[in-house]
């Protein structure tokens, strides 16, 4: 009963023998594709591309198209893809993930999906785990695409940014996945739309997919950098609104805690900075440092809204008067209040974009993905990837002898078996390779092997060229290679001369992994293609893995039995112990990744609403409309404050809001408190808006057409980017003090997800009062020129194949005694913010 419910229950086989059929469809086109001449089969392609333009579908076209490339294969790279590459190939291009055993030619199954989704002119990604393989591949399988006619990109870092344009053009490109993901972030922060090096994300098939979307799934890729906020300007600000006086200089509104200059505090800025125009565009940074400066003295209180504690400003929640540590105020509020109580300035650098590759690699409408293992992880690819693993069959039945695991009571009775195993094996000839968890532990079995006097290759992933060629040497007769489990994925190790005879490869495990996927991965190392193999995984009682799951009982059991650590036991239970640790490690990781994604969900559908409006910005040739209601937004939200429809009129402060649109949107007269007496709240809005919009034609009358259209670009752009900056660091300060909400019983993604929408709700608001501040205020120059609010660099996540902390690039400023002032006050760097 139970084998009929398997069968018809098992998606695995009915997949399979769906796609058989459709290998037995491509293999009966074999003889006629074989017939036609070189020429003929290269116009196949453009056959295809006007087929697909016609209405036909890649699924249509996916029988000839995979016999061409078939045949293509053969007679550029002498290699004929057997039934089983085909079949992997059709379930590639269904969008899953074809789980192939090492040496089943999965870089060749991949160039049928690839060659048949290139026809569509959108651009197929092949993703690789590192610039050799990506470099590798390119070369060798872009003989074939180049001979079919179509264009092959390699997209390497450090490429310019018209060579990444042209990588990205070609109908297949190659690159490792760091690198695709910081080319998003890149052109997310571009100026103009030509910068851009990307096209819309269509299709990837990522080779070594387990690697790249679990074990780096929760690495984030970061641009970091320094903001280009000067600390000396911070405590000069703060120097010159000490100096100002209320009401005079002024004003404080209580209930929105608004701060505006008064005409006469302008002035006194422009004398006391040595500047003609403080609303010149160039001084965008020092008028948003005087605005911080003022609301620190007004609006910030010691002990009430903050306290210092141990050199640092600690903010204090409102609601529950809790102190809030690891939280900061942003937009460079919390360096004004710094500055304002005397304190070191924090400001070193801050993440200026960022992105997971769980959620990079979810934008592409199709996402396919090959490794030799991966069903142990297919609920994760389902639920967050929607990819299903398809097991695909050997081309030959596996001869591998894979042994039961051996279990010595230390580490040192484990590893000298090891080195007796290894030398033994060493003495016949057979090569041996050797993996290792650790980098530590390929270097005390490395020891042992010189003591003993075995020539052995130690391979862990710093050079990934030279991990190549000892990959590549590592089946030879008497080779013995020490690797890390991870290092030399992708390359194949093939047998030399007179190895079969001796037994194949044999690979020795020197403890198990606490993922069952990287243990599977090092077996498959051996036995490819039918060859003969064995492996034999060592552990011992002090292992890891062991340690975390109870292996106390068995050490003293074995203890009692007399057992020293010349006797391993060989045990099935134990090998079962051992599995069944694996598998909840895996669960605990798998939940670590799912909560991981949920946060990171927050800030994706932020980055996501944020990166089309600011798309819209450069594409756009007008954008007087998008300005024009940010500008209403902004009006509205400040009348509600100040007149709210359904408040008392008596209880209007209509002073106020005269103040603000004095000091945001009009010139001092242009509106008095009179002509608004007696209208209601909309009234108002439309009578101060008809003003700002007369005042905006003032200045489209006073320039050409395409210098205001820059104009406004040049202020959103910057707005934009400045804004969304600070909100990344404020978020990010936010997540990493988020799970103490959870000693008050309150669930901390709910919190976040709260708070972040509250966030990015006021940073939204906090773009629109910018822009509408500096196009009706800022003084219009003709050599305008759009300005990176930061310098960025890119943040690699990994380093010589190991996990590192996130570490923020600090970038120096270089700037000269006597070169402007960094500042803008337009004094020489040693009279203004280099004085000492």
């Amino acid at each position: 009963m139970l084998g009929i419910l398997n069968k018809v229950f098992d998606q695995n086989k009915r997949e399979l023998k769906r796609l058989t059929k459709i290998a037995e469809q491509i293999e009966a086109l074999a003889a006629d594709t074989e017939k036609l001449t070189d020429d003929e089969l290269r116009g196949k392609t453009d056959e295809f591309k006007a087929r697909y333009q016609k209405g036909e579908t890649l699924d249509d076209l996916l029988v000839e198209a995979f016999a061409v490339v078939r045949e293509g294969a053969k007679r550029v790279l002498g290699l004929y893809p057997y039934p089983v590459q085909l079949m992997g190939g059709a379930s590639l291009h269904d969008g899953n993930i074809s789980e192939m055993k090492t040496g089943e030619g999965k870089t060749l199954t991949a160039t049928m999906p690839v060659y048949l989704n290139a026809i569509s002119g959108k651009g197929v990604h092949v993703v690789t785990v590192n610039e050799y393989l990506a470099s590798r591949d390119a070369t060798e399988m872009g003989q074939l695409y180049e001979f079919l006619g179509l264009t092959v990109g390699l997209n390497l870092n450090g490429l310019t940014k018209e060579e990444k344009q042209a990588a990205y053009a070609a109908d297949i490109t190659y690159s490792t996945n760091n690198e695709l993901g910081f080319d998003y972030l890149r052109d997310n922060m571009v100026l103009y739309k030509e910068q851009k090096v990307q096209r819309p994300l269509f299709y990837a098939v990522i080779d070594e997919v387990d690697s790249i979307l679990i074990d780096e799934a929760r690495t984030p890729l970061i641009i970091s950098g320094t903001a280009q906020k000067s600390t000396a300007l911070y405590i000069q600000a703060n120097g010159f609104v000490r100096t100002l006086k209320k009401e005079e200089d002024y004003t404080y509104d209580e209930k929105t805690k608004g701060v505006q200059l008064t005409e006469e505090g302008m002035t006194k800025a422009e004398r006391a900075f040595g500047i003609e125009n403080l609303f010149d565009i160039s001084h965008v940074t020092l008028n948003h440092h005087i605005t911080q400066a003022l609301k620190a003295h007004s609006s910030m209180h010691l002990d009430v809204d903050y306290v210092v504690q141990e050199g640092e400003i600690v903010i204090v929640d409102q609601f529950t008067g809790r102190l809030m540590k690891g939280r900061r105020y942003s937009d460079g509020l919390h360096q004004a209040i710094e500055a304002k109580e005397g304190l070191e300035i924090q400001n070193e650098s801050m993440t200026l974009a960022t992105i997971t590759f769980q959620n990079y690699f979810r934008m592409y409408e199709k996402l396919a993905g090959m490794t030799g293992t991966a069903k142990t992880e297919e609920e994760e690819f389902r639920n967050i990837y929607n990819m299903n693993v398809i097991v695909i069959p050997t081309n030959r039945p596996i001869a591998r002898d894979d042994r039961a695991d051996l279990i010595y009571s230390s580490m040192d009775g484990k590893f000298r078996a090891v080195v007796e195993d290894i030398a033994e094996r060493h003495k016949k000839g057979q090569p041996v390779l050797v993996g290792t968890v650790a980098i530590e532990t390929s270097e005390v079995i490395s020891k042992y092997l010189t003591k003993k006097g075995v020539h052995h290759n130690v391979l862990n992933a710093k050079n990934h060229g030279r991990e190549a060629e000892i990959i590549l040497d590592a089946g030879k007769k008497g080779a013995v290679t020490i690797a890390t489990n991870m290092a030399g994925r992708g390359t194949d190790i093939k047998l030399g001369e007179g190895v079969k005879e001796l037994g194949g490869l044999a690979v020795i495990g020197t403890e198990r992994h606490e993922s069952r996927r990287i243990d599977n991965q090092l077996r498959g190392r051996s036995g490819r293609q039918g060859d003969p193999g064995i492996t034999q995984f060592y552990l011992s009682m002090e292992d890891e893995l062991m340690r975390r799951f109870g292996s106390d009982n068995m050490k003293s059991m074995m203890e009692r039995l007399g057992m020293d650590d010349s006797q391993p036991i060989q045990s099935k239970m134990v090998s079962k112990a051992v599995e069944s640790a694996q598998k909840r490690v895996e669960g605990n990781n798998f939940d670590a990744r799912k909560q991981l994604l949920s946060y990171d969900d927050v800030l994706r559908q932020q980055r996501e609403i944020l990166y089309g409006q600011r798309n819209e910005v450069l594409e756009s040739e007008n954008l007087r409309e998008i300005v024009e209601k940010m500008l209403m937004t902004s009006l509205e939200r400040n009348v509600h404050a100040f007149a709210p429809a359904n408040g008392d009129e008596e209880e209007w402060n209509l002073p106020g809001l005269i103040d603000y649109v004095n000091g945001n949107l009009l010139h001092e007269g242009d509106i008095t408190v009179d002509d608004l007496r007696g209208k209601d709240t909309e009234e108002i809005i439309e009578a101060i808006f008809a003003k700002v919009k007369a005042r905006y034609d003032e200045k489209e009358e006073l320039l050409q057409p395409e210098q205001m259209r820059e104009f406004e670009k040049v202020i959103v752009l910057r707005a934009v980017d400045t804004k969304w900056i600070d909100h990344i660091d404020a978020m990010d300060q936010l997540r990493q003090g988020i799970h103490l909400r959870a000693y008050g019983q309150i669930n901390p993604l709910q919190e976040y997800q709260q708070e972040g929408f509250a966030m990015f709700e006021n940073m939204i608001a906090a773009v629109e009062e910018d822009v509408a501040k500096y196009i009706m205020k800022a003084e219009i120059r003709n050599n305008l020129e759009r300005q990176e609010v930061a310098k960025g660099q890119a943040v690699n996540p990994k380093e010589d194949g190991e996990k590192v902390k996130k570490k923020p690039v600090v970038k120096q400023l270089d700037v000269g005694r006597n070169d402007p002032c960094i500042c803008g006050s337009g004094k020489k760097y040693k009279n203004c913010c280099g004085i000492g």
